[in-house]
C-alpha cells in the first residue's frame, strides 16, 4: 500500500490524512525527477548512499540524518543503487499540526526556520539517535495496531516525534559548518531573490546585472546547481504560487498579476503545463 501511495503522489501530492508514515527499504535503480508537494515532509535516513538536493543545496547523508523538506520545495534524491536505501518518511498535514499548537508552541517552527536559515538538515548525535529510534519503533508498531485507542495512540506518538524534531532543530548550532552540505552562495542568493520577488520582473538580463554575473555563465551555473534552467525554475515557482493563491479564492486575473506573468495567455499556458488544467478549472476543483 505504501509504494502505491508513493507512486501516485510522487510528482506532486495532496495530503488529506492527518499524516502518513512510511518505513521503506529498497535496492533498485530509480531515476527521480525534481518534484514538490503541497505538504511538508520529513525524511529520517537510516542507511545507503544518498545525496539529496533541495532548492539548490546538496546534502550528502549520514545514518540518522533528518531532512526537513518544506511545502513546495523542489527536491531530488540521488541514490547509489548498489547499496540498499533505508529511510523513514513522514508526510505532514499542516492543518493537523496547527490544531495541536499550544500557546507559543508552533509545531511547524522547524520548517519555517529551515526556510529562513536555508538549511534542511539535522545531524543527530548518539544520544539523539537512541531516543529517536525508540520513538520511531513505537510509532511503526502503532501504525499496524487496531486495538482500543490505536488512532489516539498513533497520533500521540507522531506529535511526540514532531516535538522532538523541533527541539533538535532549535538546538542546533547554526554557525557550525557542515562539510556534507554543498552549494554555491551566489545561486543561493539568486534563489532567495527569485522566491521573494515572483511578482516582479525576473529576466536573465536583470538578474545578471543585479548579481554581477555574466548572463551566459549565470545560465550555465544555475542549471548545474539546481537542475533547472533559470527560466523554467522561475515559471515553475510562479505556477506553484499561483496554485496556492487560487486555492485561497483569488481570481485568475488577480493571480496572473500577483505572480509576475507578463500576460494572461502566458499564465494560462504555464499553469496548464504544470497542473494539466486551466487556472479556473484548478480553482473550481481545489478551492479551500
Amino acid at each position: 500500500m505504501e509504494k502505491h501511495i508513493l507512486s501516485d503522489r510522487a510528482k506532486r501530492g495532496y495530503l488529506h490524512e492527518d499524516f502518513l508514515f512510511f518505513n521503506l527499504k529498497d535496492q533498485k535503480k530509480t531515476e527521480f525527477e525534481f518534484h514538490y508537494h503541497d505538504f511538508n515532509k520529513i525524511i529520517v535516513f537510516i542507511s545507503g548512499d544518498v545525496t539529496y538536493i533541495i532548492e539548490g543545496k546538496s546534502y550528502t547523508l549520514k545514518p540518522w540524518d533528518i531532512l526537513l523538506v518544506g511545502k513546495n520545495d523542489l527536491h531530488l534524491p540521488i541514490i547509489n543503487p548498489e547499496k540498499s536505501y533505508e529511510r523513514m518518511v513522514f508526510w505532514l498535514n499542516p492543518k493537523f499540526l496547527e490544531e495541536h499548537n499550544r500557546n507559543n508552541c508552533n509545531l511547524l517552527s522547524c520548517f519555517q526556520l529551515a526556510s529562513e536559515r536555508k538549511l534542511n538538515l539535522i545531524r543527530t548525535n548518539h544520544t539523539d539517535i537512541r531516543s529517536l529510534k525508540q520513538n520511531l519503533l513505537e510509532l511503526d508498531a502503532a501504525m499496524h495496531d487496531t486495538s482500543f485507542g490505536s488512532d489516539i495512540l498513533k497520533n500521540a506518538l507522531f506529535i511526540q516525534i514532531i516535538v522532538k524534531i523541533n527541539r533538535l532543530f532549535l538546538g542546533m548550532d547554526i554557525n557550525k559548518n557542515l562539510e556534507d552540505v554543498k552549494y554555491d552562495i551566489r545561486i543561493e542568493e539568486i534563489l532567495n531573490y527569485i522566491n521573494r520577488n515572483l511578482d516582479e520582473e525576473l529576466s536573465i538580463d536583470l538578474l545578471s546585472e543585479k548579481f554581477f554575473i555574466n548572463k551566459y555563465y549565470l545560465m550555465h551555473l544555475f542549471k548545474k546547481e539546481t537542475g533547472f534552467t533559470l527560466y523554467s525554475y522561475i515559471q515553475k515557482k510562479r505556477a506553484i504560487k499561483a496554485a496556492d493563491l487560487l486555492m485561497e479564492g483569488k481570481t485568475a486575473g488577480d493571480v496572473c498579476s500577483l505572480c509576475g506573468f507578463g500576460d494572461y495567455s502566458t499564465f494560462v499556458r504555464t499553469f496548464k503545463k504544470e497542473y494539466k488544467v486551466s487556472p479556473k478549472q484548478y480553482a473550481k476543483r481545489n478551492l479551500i
